[in-house]
C-alpha cells in the first residue's frame, strides 16, 4: 500500500488531547500507523509541546508528555527548504513549509479558512472530510 503523507495542525492534535471520544483523536491514531506517515517539524513539535502546556486547556502533563512522546516517535522529521507567506494566520505557514518539504497529500487543520484549498499537491482539509475520503467507517 502506499504510504500516505499527513501534516497535522495544532489545533487537530489539541482536540485529540481533549476529547478522547472525538474525530481528532481517531485522525491522530491513524496518523501514527501505516500505511500513514505523520510529518513534522521542529518549529511544529515546539508548538505542538507549547499550546498542549496551557494552563487553561487543563491538559495532564503525563497526557502531554505521552503523546508528544509518541509523535516523536512515531512522525518524520523535515526541515523545510523554503519559506511561505500563503496563510491569513502567519503562524500557520510553517505547516504549509512541512507539507511542501514532506510532499504531504494531506494537511489537516480545523482552521481551513486561514489555508488555501491545495498547496501544490497537498489538500487542505478538515478532520471529518479526511475520514470521508480516507476510512468512511470510522465516522459516526
Amino acid at each position: 500500500m502506499i504510504p500516505l503523507r499527513l501534516v497535522i495542525d495544532t489545533n487537530v492534535v489539541v482536540s485529540a488531547a481533549l476529547k478522547p471520544e472525538g474525530l481528532q483523536r481517531t485522525i491522530v491514531l491513524l496518523a501514527m500507523t501505516k500505511p500513514a506517515r505523520w510529518y513534522v517539524s521542529e518549529p511544529i513539535v515546539s508548538e505542538y509541546a507549547t499550546v498542549l502546556a496551557r494552563p487553561e486547556l487543563k491538559i495532564r502533563k503525563s497526557l502531554r508528555q505521552q503523546l508528544l512522546q509518541l509523535i516523536k516517535n512515531r512522525a518524520r522529521v523535515v526541515t523545510p527548504s523554503r519559506l511561505v507567506q500563503v496563510t491569513s494566520d502567519p503562524a500557520d505557514n510553517m505547516f504549509i513549509e512541512c507539507a511542501d518539504a514532506a510532499r504531504a497529500d494531506y494537511l489537516l487543520t480545523g482552521n481551513q479558512r486561514h489555508f488555501p484549498k491545495f498547496w501544490k499537491n497537498t489538500k487542505i482539509i478538515s478532520s471529518s472530510e479526511f475520514l470521508s475520503v480516507i476510512a468512511p467507517h470510522l465516522l459516526p
